[in-house]
């Protein structure tokens, strides 16, 4: 048994092989054919225009070969890369903020310090690329800087990208167009969409949300790093990649449709909880086992069972959440 997964991570001890080899052969299958359908329809020109086929194809999963290069197209990375050639470079070539510079390598060493590709060892160490794209956003973006988060999202795109100005124009499409102001020094957007799920929770399955607001737990307490990490480090490796598939082409709304799925599909599990540290507890547990291993048929559920779920929904219980956040400040 390989003890480090393909992406460079190394397995917990307590880690199913059994289990996790169980899925996989079957999963394996999946790719295969998704993979001949993919080539076909990219036919090597590189090009793909939004259609349901496209959607339905991606909520299938994108096979790992053409992962960089369609997160690329669908979340007008490519097209922003493309409109402003040399850019990513320039950046790094220009003056720096020194505070901005030490944020980010404090950082770099508490960034995956279980992958043994972002090892100080490694040949080549994904630190060097890891800084440089975290360097050149706080620049880009100055708004926003760098702020603690970024590191696993940036970390994760390098993973697959293999690729720093990519990596780079993958992180602003996420920052700037597709996460609703997660990383600004207020977080108000990411405070905003946590207080949205839980009225989201309210209606989709109720006795859930009548039992955080009985014990007094607040949403961000269970899931602030669902939303600030992308499900990074909390669900397994194949899951995230396909959950992010769907991000780049769906938008934000599908980190609701995973938080809900999560919750709806333990409700009976999280209802045992009688106190306030055994609901935290309960919520750490729900992101683990077999149920979001299988990620093939977690991503049919997410698309199921929260049932209908409309961006203007969406965007009207932003409006209030946000109000009611902003009057409590």
């Amino acid at each position: 048994f390989c003890r480090v997964d393909p992406y460079g991570f190394e397995r917990p001890e307590d880690f199913d092989y059994a289990s996790y080899e169980a899925f996989f052969s079957r999963y394996l299958v999946v790719l295969t054919r998704r993979a001949i359908k993919w080539s076909k329809l990219l036919k090597g020109n590189n090009s793909i225009q939004k259609s349901l086929k496209v959607k339905r194809y991606i909520r299938k999963g994108i096979p790992n070969e053409h992962r960089a290069l369609v997160w690329m197209i669908v979340s007008g990375a490519q097209a922003n890369m493309e409109q402003n050639p040399g850019y990513y470079h320039r950046l790094l070539e220009g003056e720096k903020n020194a505070k901005l510079l030490e944020a980010i390598k404090t950082d770099m060493n508490r960034t995956f310090p279980d992958n043994v590709k972002f090892r100080k060892t490694a040949d080549p160490c994904l630190q060097h690329a890891l800084y440089n794209v975290l360097v050149a956003y706080g620049h880009h973006n100055k708004a926003v800087g760098y702020c603690q988060g970024m590191n696993f999202i940036a970390g994760y795109l390098i993973l697959i990208t293999k690729n720093e100005e990519e990596s780079f124009w993958l992180l602003d499409a996420l920052i700037g167009r597709i996460l609703p102001d997660y990383y600004s020094p207020a977080m108000l957007g990411l405070k905003t969409d946590q207080e949205v799920l839980g009225e989201l929770v309210k209606m989709k399955v109720p006795a859930v949300g009548e039992l955080m607001e009985r014990h007094g737990v607040m949403w961000t307490l269970v899931v602030s790093r669902w939303f600030i990490c992308l499900f990074i480090d909390i669900l397994p490796v194949e899951t995230v990649l396909r959950i992010w598939d769907c991000l780049f082409y769906e938008g934000s709304k599908i980190i609701f449709r995973v938080a809900l799925t999560l919750i709806k599909q333990n409700q009976a599990f999280i209802l045992e909880a009688t106190n306030f540290p055994d609901i935290c507890d309960k919520f750490k547990q729900i992101t683990k086992g077999t149920f979001v291993t299988e990620c093939h048929t977690f991503m049919q559920k997410i698309f199921t069972d929260p049932g209908s779920l409309s961006m203007a929904t969406i965007n009207k219980l932003r409006e209030t959440c946000r109000e009611k956040l902003l009057s409590q400040g």
